[in-house]
């Protein structure tokens, strides 16, 4: 099984072409996005090519229909024009060797607030803006950063699970910047 994460995309007609030139390029088998995906949010400023309307209609056409989860920017008027749902607070992904994860936006759900887990499951949220993986006690928490709006001076990001392993990598070169693996 290979999926393909993004998180954060704010609105980001640019973020969202690349993230779906990602799936026809990656042949995944599952696409999730990690929430908040059309509105910038007050605290941000805007991403490169903030154009809402044009990034639900790409997802609307996508034709990987997206498993997606709630962020703190998305509304109820958002779920009005996506053609898919979105107003989950989280998800559950079985992965390889009988492990889970837990998929969230990080609003509610995070290493401050864990969620019920397994020893070896994983914690899978975007919110933060910021790409990592870090094991906390008996899970671990990978963050697959933001596509539109990295902060720390990261680039812009998406994750790939493949085989029991995650990579995250730079929206506009595929450079690998963290690799982790089940096995790990």
């Amino acid at each position: 099984m290979k999926i393909l994460f993004a998180s954060d995309l704010h609105g980001s007609a640019s973020a969202c072409e690349k993230i779906l030139k990602k799936l026809e390029t990656e042949n995944v088998d599952r696409f999730v996005l990690l929430g908040d995906l059309l509105y910038h949010g007050p605290r941000n400023d805007l991403p490169d090519r903030y154009a809402p309307k044009e990034v639900f209609a790409m997802l609307n056409q996508c034709q990987m229909t997206p498993l997606c989860v709630r962020g703190n920017c998305d509304a109820e008027v958002d779920q009005m024009v996506l053609e898919f749902p979105m107003m989950a607070d989280y998800a559950l992904l079985p992965l390889d060797g009988g492990r889970c994860a837990f998929v969230t936006h990080g609003h509610l759900f995070n290493t401050e607030n864990p969620p019920p887990h397994k020893p070896g499951d994983v914690l899978i949220h975007g919110h933060t803006h910021v790409h990592c993986v870090v094991p906390q006690g008996d899970y671990t928490y990978i963050n697959p950063g933001s596509t539109s709006l990295p902060k720390e001076g990261q680039a812009p990001s998406y994750m790939v699970y493949e085989d029991g392993a995650f990579e995250i990598r730079a929206l506009d070169d595929d450079a690998v910047l963290m690799r982790w693996s089940l096995e790990a």
